[in-house]
């Protein structure tokens, strides 16, 4: 008899203990942040390389 009340025991806790809901979960989405740039950024490379270019060729 005592090992009917504790599988039974076991039962009753083992069932609520995997509850739960059929919901799906909530996910927070990642937010993206736009990044901005200057346009002289892009340009600022190449005329260095050239002005580089320029005083080693005149030298």
């Amino acid at each position: 008899m005592k090992k009917i009340v504790l599988a039974a025991a076991f039962t009753v806790a083992a069932s609520s203990a995997f509850a739960g809901s059929l919901s799906d979960p909530i996910i927070e989405e990642p937010i993206i942040e736009a990044t901005t740039s200057s346009s002289a950024g892009g340009i600022l490379i190449p005329l260095l390389f050239l002005v580089l270019a320029a005083a080693a060729a005149s030298s």
